[in-house]
């Protein structure tokens, strides 16, 4: 992934481990480019922890990108279903944080969550507890540490495997997303600005 001009299209995957702050910067982009989020999360978990099957996660995907022709910006992976939007995106952003950075960020907000078994994603979504954060194998602290090295390699390689056309964007600190985001804002800016005669 070599350095390149900022230049992000309308149809954006973000990927990053637990705790890497994808919901904020998806979130920040759309807000920059007027273009709709789908946190994947949200899906999946809509109901209740893994309460959306892959079929009926497949169809709903599908349709929420159809509904945003304008645009959309993706976060979340899902390796069952990344097919629907890796084969439409034209910008992938990767925030590859070191652990010690997005371990501590979940942790910091996953304890509070659990005290207040706050319920995520939508009003009958699932919540944390003190007990799953610390006391279970379904634990979101537990499958950071298990998962981070791994999740690294084949994010790499999924990209690696992307078509040509695909800008890529690998943001390896807190402050390399906030040079990213202000990129975007100019060429956001820039774009919109009433040519001179």
């Amino acid at each position: 992934m070599e350095k390149q001009p900022i230049e992000v299209g309308r149809r954006i995957a973000v990927w990053g481990v637990t705790g890497s702050g994808k919901t904020t910067l998806s979130q920040r982009i759309a807000a920059i480019l007027g273009v709709g989020v789908v946190e994947l999360d949200a899906i999946r978990h809509a109901r209740g922890w893994d309460s959306t099957d892959w079929p009926e996660f497949r169809e709903v995907l599908t349709e929420r990108l159809a509904s945003m022709p304008a645009g959309w910006v993706v976060e979340g992976s899902y390796s069952a279903i990344m097919d629907v939007y890796l084969s439409r995106i034209d910008t992938m952003v990767w925030i590859h944080l070191p652990f010690r950075t997005t371990f501590w960020r979940l942790l910091k907000r996953t304890v509070p969550r659990g005290i207040r078994q706050t319920r995520l994603y939508t009003p009958t979504g699932p919540h944390e507890s003190i007990r799953q954060t610390f006391f279970s194998k379904q634990s979101i602290l537990w499958w950071s540490i298990s998962s981070h090295r791994g999740s690294g390699e084949k994010r790499r390689e999924r990209i690696a495997a992307l078509p040509s056309h695909v800008r890529v964007y690998e943001l390896r600190s807190p402050r390399e997303v906030e040079k990213f985001l202000r990129a975007v804002q100019r060429r956001a800016q820039t774009a919109a600005a009433p040519e001179t005669v």
